[in-house]
């Protein structure tokens, strides 16, 4: 930089240091100090244009297509599910025909856990929080009149994955549908599970085992699918801060690949569809800036370290949903304005799908008005605002990039962390990811009571005799009631021996190390149900059990 260049900025520096301000703390919802200006210097590189390259190119810090939008805009996607396999599946045709362009399945508690609904542990969770799935012949109600082959379904589900997926498939195969036609997403992401959200079911090596099953047989037989959506979502929303989000979603899924390699896959038969789920949370630029440290880390890993020569193997692609835990009870219309901040942050950080909250989704499941809104909110952005019309318009300000490399930096510090405790396993074991999520978590919680931060509606602004007047979802206990019935109708109706030989088949291949979806599928024909598969593995996998350490 010139010397007067330098002479200015000293002398601005000076004076913005003299000037009034609000005495707010200003700092990144993820507690980073900022400074008043940024300039080229807060780059460590001189030739930070030429750095960051041009989107399409390597390493993609600006996108990983060379036109952006304007080729192709991102997936629409509303998460729905509640209630029974009917009332989701109006919902599905609801959603399609308003614009959605991408289905995307919430399951209840129950099903999340593997347990059918006539599980005593599944009393009074039957449909409250997702759609409830036993068996194929739920599945089946559930993709009633949707062509399989003509839409893309995103399925968000971890430990009993393989099994769902199965039902996804057997309902392909009665379709008639080419396996190899099939686009959507598994999240499928259980190292997040004992990370995060904490809905697991076998013990880490064992589900590892079964992801890689799954991202082996997809590659073979399906191969339009991602088989595991690598997802911080869940770690963002437990607490953790943006750059912990960045990197032990990152991590999670090098752990992924590393175990596809040591089973001797090879590395671009898999890693293009592996995909990724990131949160969109408050913090405009810090969210903006967390996309493009992910692509560049990602790219750099999987060319220089993993030795993947297919470019789309060095492709980060990912989903986006906005932030769940930034909705308020309070002023719930208020959520409105939140999400369109947080869905704009994710399609200016170059996200490939995108899911948008719905304003009462901290009351209820959403109304059809409120996901109606939702979506419009996705059609606004990208039919309205312009911002489609370049790709990444905020690269090269020296704030984003400034960001961009902080946390480029700040995720390797926090890779040998995790090297340095044995791999993701190891600290998952240790408590290493929990006690880091709980810190943050903390911090940002007495910020809040501090009021160093704000929260509209909650903790400034607040109304002292606020009424909620939005319609809230109400699922009836009929639910439960007609869940129960339809399973013990299929139980009676059923090939009892197709059954017992389709379990013994699974259970032949759990111990021999088969993989293990051929024999799921074949079960899920036969209708096996979910917690009869489940729980034939739990016999020879076991459960697990955390353990607190910190």
């Amino acid at each position: 930089m010139s010397q007067d260049f330098k002479r200015r900025k000293e002398e601005y520096f000076r004076k913005a240091a003299e000037a009034r301000d609000t005495g707010m703390k200003f700092t990144t919802v993820s507690g980073k100090d900022i400074k008043v200006l940024y300039t080229p210097d807060d780059t460590s590189h001189l030739n930070y244009i030429e750095e960051i390259n041009f989107p399409g190119e390597y390493p993609y810090t600006r996108g990983i297509h060379n036109n952006g939008y304007r080729g192709k805009l991102w997936t629409m996607r509303q998460f729905a599910g509640f209630g029974s396999p009917e009332d989701t599946n109006n919902r599905f045709h609801y959603l399609l025909n308003h614009g959605q362009t991408g289905l995307s399945v919430a399951f209840d508690l129950p099903t999340l856990m593997g347990w059918d609904a006539d599980s005593e542990m599944s009393e009074g969770e039957v449909g409250i929080c997702g759609v409830a799935v036993s068996s194929l012949e739920d599945m089946e109600v559930l993709f009633k009149n949707i062509p399989l082959e003509k839409v893309s379904t995103s399925m968000t589900i971890n430990s009993p994955a393989a099994m769902i997926f199965a039902f996804y498939l057997a309902v392909a195969q009665k379709q008639g549908a080419d396996f190899k036609n099939l686009r959507g997403t598994l999240q499928n992401d259980i190292l997040k599970e004992y990370i995060a959200q904490k809905e697991y079911i076998y013990p880490p090596n064992p589900s590892m085992r079964i992801i890689v099953d799954m991202i082996d047989y997809c590659s073979k037989e399906v191969p339009q699918w991602n088989p595991v959506s690598v997802s911080g979502y869940h770690i963002r929303e437990a607490g953790s801060t943006a750059v912990q989000e960045l990197a032990y979603t990152l991590a999670d899924g090098f752990a992924y690949i590393e175990a596809c390699l040591q089973r001797g896959m090879d590395i671009d038969s898999f890693a293009p569809r592996i995909s990724f789920f990131f949160n969109s949370h408050l913090d405009f630029f810090e969210e903006i800036a967390k996309y493009r440290a992910a692509r560049k880390i990602y790219a750099k890993r999987m060319k220089e370290k993993y030795g993947a020569k297919n470019p789309r193997s060095w492709w980060l692609r990912f989903h986006t949903q906005t932030a769940g835990v930034s909705l308020t009870a309070q002023q719930p219309e208020n959520n409105i304005i939140r999400t369109a901040f947080q869905a704009l942050a994710a399609v200016l950080g170059g996200t490939q799908s995108l899911h948008t909250n719905s304003m009462d989704e901290t009351l209820a499941l959403p109304s059809e008005k409120a996901v109606k809104i939702a979506l419009r909110t996705q059609q606004l952005i990208a039919y309205e605002t312009g911002i489609i019309n370049t790709v990444d318009p905020l690269g090269g300000s020296y704030y984003v990039e400034s960001q961009t490399e902080r946390m480029e930096k700040e995720a390797e510090e926090i890779f040998e962390q995790i090297d340095a405790l044995g791999g993701v396993i190891p600290a998952i074991e240790s408590g290493y990811f929990q006690k880091e999520i709980a810190d943050a978590a903390y911090r940002y919680q007495l910020e809040v009571e501090r009021k160093e931060k704000f929260i509209v509606g909650v903790n400034e602004f607040v109304e002292k005799e606020e009424k909620i007047e939005i319609p809230i979802l109400y699922i009836s206990p009929e639910v439960q009631k007609k869940q129960k019935q339809r399973l013990a109708d299929l139980r009676q109706s059923r090939n009892i021996d197709a059954v017992k030989e389709s379990l013994n088949e699974l259970r032949t291949a759990a111990v021999d190390g088969n993989n293990l979806m051929p024999p799921l599928i074949k079960a899920a024909r036969n209708y096996v149900t979910l917690g009869e598969m489940t729980g034939e593995l739990k016999e020879i996998f076991g459960t697990y059990q955390e353990t607190a350490v910190f």
